[in-house]
């Protein structure tokens, strides 16, 4: 990724937090607060074109990086639920970004499990799974994590540079204001309580938090210290960590690549599906579509079009620019198109463990020429001239 776009990209993010930002610590005002430029408009978008039936037209981009933040003195956060953005039943999403030094809190949820791609910086997560395993693991640009529901974990930025990344949740209605806190929760309880749970004077509690911190700053944390070292990342294949950008793209064409992990090549993501696509200018994914799920996407550079197909004549095309998403539900078919002058990186998440897709070109060049012919109402000869094999990513 080229760092002048980034950050770019991270001054623009924060436009809609305005006061907020300034009402924060000195640190969380660290986050730049407005870029010229950068687009502010209703978060949720209306298709460019509708056919047929535009009274029914589909609405399937989010601006979530002009929505307005969740601030607090380490950081904050941008989601898109299904509250905000109703199309998105099956996968809600959030952009998250954390000072250096801040951590977000140990947690849990309850209703969704949590994908994660890390963008920018470098991270350090702590996650402990039913059976009472820990593991510490280290995050850079490129990797992913995946959290089952229910276990308990938290996010702390290591070195000098800000961390920023994208989650992805598997319940459309998951919101970040849904979480199980630890400050929260501690915060309600009974000192004596706690004092008798955890064996020490009622008084160790008067200092904690009055309620949720949910992002807290904190020192920096060197990327040379013992604290950034101490990792514990001896699991096997069940880690909660797939190091995706070092992998070779699952899907390697002159117009772009494709890295994926399901898994098959992830095992601890067993029921999310995600991934980052990289189309040159001009290159097309594609028309398509997943039998199996929902697909989320994140638009981290540049500018794509996006085409949905909802079936009894709907179709919906939009253009999408860095910040926003789109969700393309199960089933509708699809296809994406990077249109600006430089190569587009998509994130995308699906809300299965199992990856299944089904191409137009592939259709085609397996169906029989005299079905169509029939089909279509033209000479056999016109598919003679069509790909005998999948295209999947189409070159400009």
């Amino acid at each position: 990724m080229k760092p002048t776009n980034r950050r770019d990209v991270l001054a623009g993010l924060a436009i809609s937090a305005g006061g907020m930002l300034a009402a924060s610590s000195a640190s969380a005002s660290d986050a730049p607060a407005s870029a010229a430029g950068h687009r502010v408009s209703p978060a949720i978008d209306g298709p460019m074109l509708t056919s047929h039936k535009p009274e029914e037209s589909i609405l399937f981009k989010y601006s979530m990086d002009a929505a307005e933040p969740k601030v607090t003195s380490g950081g904050w956060a941008r989601e898109a639920t299904a509250h905000q953005f109703p199309i998105s039943q099956g996968i809600a999403g959030v952009h998250m970004y954390l000072n250096p030094g801040a951590s977000r809190e140990l947690h849990w949820h309850a209703i969704a499990a949590e994908w994660a791609y890390v963008l920018d910086g470098r991270c350090q997560t702590t996650v402990i799974d039913p059976q009472g395993r820990s593991e510490v693991l280290n995050f850079a640009p490129g990797d992913l994590w995946f959290f089952p529901r229910g276990h308990g974990h938290s996010i702390q930025t290591i070195g000098t540079e800000p961390c920023h990344f994208i989650l992805a949740f598997d319940n459309g209605h998951f919101s970040e204001n849904g979480t199980f806190s630890i400050t929260d929760w501690l915060s309600l309880v009974d000192p004596q309580m706690l004092a008798q749970n955890l064996g020490v004077a009622a008084s160790t509690f008067a200092g904690f938090p009055k309620g949720e911190t949910y992002i807290m700053q904190g020192r920096v944390i060197p990327l040379d210290s013992p604290a950034a070292r101490e990792v514990n990342d001896n699991v096997g294949p069940n880690t909660h960590r797939y190091c995706l950008m070092a992998q070779r793209p699952v899907r390697e064409f002159p117009g772009g690549t494709v890295h994926l992990a399901s898994a098959r090549e992830f095992p601890m993501s067993s029921t999310m599906t995600g991934g980052v696509m990289k189309l040159k200018p001009g290159a097309l994914r594609e028309l398509h579509w997943h039998p199996n799920a929902n697909e989320w996407q994140y638009v981290a550079r540049g500018r794509t079009r996006v085409t949905l197909f909802g079936s009894d004549g709907r179709l919906a095309m939009s253009d999408f620019g860095p910040g926003d998403v789109a969700y393309i539900p199960r089933g509708y078919g699809h296809s994406v198109q990077s249109i600006g002058d430089e190569e587009s990186e998509i994130v995308l998440s699906f809300d299965s463990g199992e990856y299944q897709e089904i191409s137009l070109s592939q259709w085609l060049s397996t169906t029989p020429r005299h079905l169509l012919a029939n089909n279509f109402g033209v000479e056999e000869e016109v598919f003679a001239r069509f790909p005998k094999s999948q295209v999947y990513i189409a070159a400009g």
